[in-house]
């Protein structure tokens, strides 16, 4: 299928756009957006649809990786309240944007990319992640008589290209023993966008290797 990708970094946006067209010999539409901006995320779609002619699928895949507030209750709250703006808020702005042009369709994805920092301790922004469980489910309630699914996916420590030596070796303690590749969760990502999840919907999928030490539900 044509895809339409996007980020605050134009540069690379462009890098990715060009790395993948040859070899996918589809559309790949570089958009700017930032997903604190809900002028933006309309822009974004609008754009998307401008360019394509139609939104199927949506993967919200926004803010920085890992926990961006740790620690104690007395540190700042700012960077808390800015990874909520891009992960939570920013994950709704985009549904909200994007589910009218499916429901006219009768058919469409939405794939939420959360973290197991959510049903974990210790994490303040495990909060996100947790609200991100809830926005799913009900997106799914309210969307599912559309032909719409949501669903979301938990990678836990997964390689990309800023991943580290010491990120590598703590990831090999999970059920797999080695680190997930971001290839892999595109790979779940995939599955939940066909047709053959089409009874799958509400969900949340644990695409760790096996982080956690009790069965997710």
């Amino acid at each position: 299928m044509d895809v339409a990708i996007c980020a605050r970094d134009g540069r690379v946006l462009e890098e990715a756009a060009r790395r993948w067209r040859r070899p996918t010999r589809r559309r790949i539409v570089p958009i700017v957006c930032d997903t604190t901006s809900t002028k933006s995320v309309q822009d974004l779609i609008e754009a998307t649809v401008a360019q394509l002619g139609r939104v199927d699928i949506l993967v919200n895949n926004a803010s920085t990786p890992g926990g961006v507030v740790t620690g104690p209750l007395r540190r700042p709250m700012t960077s808390f309240a800015r990874g909520h703006q891009h992960k939570v808020v920013g994950y709704m702005r985009c549904a909200k944007a994007a589910a009218p042009h499916m429901q006219r369709s009768g058919w469409g994805r939405i794939i939420n990319i959360g973290g197991l920092s959510g049903p974990r301790a210790g994490n303040i922004s495990g909060l996100r992640n947790a609200a991100i469980v809830h926005l799913t489910k009900t997106l799914a309630d309210q969307l599912g008589q559309s032909g719409i699914t949501v669903n979301l996916v938990h990678p836990g420590a997964t390689r990309t290209e800023r991943t580290d030596a010491e990120t590598e070796r703590r990831a090999a303690s999970n059920a797999i023993r080695r680190i997930v590749d971001a290839k892999e969760i595109a790979q779940v990502v995939t599955f939940l966008a066909s047709t053959k999840a089409a009874n799958i919907t509400g969900v949340a999928i644990d695409g760790s290797g096996g982080s956690i030490p009790v069965m997710f539900q």
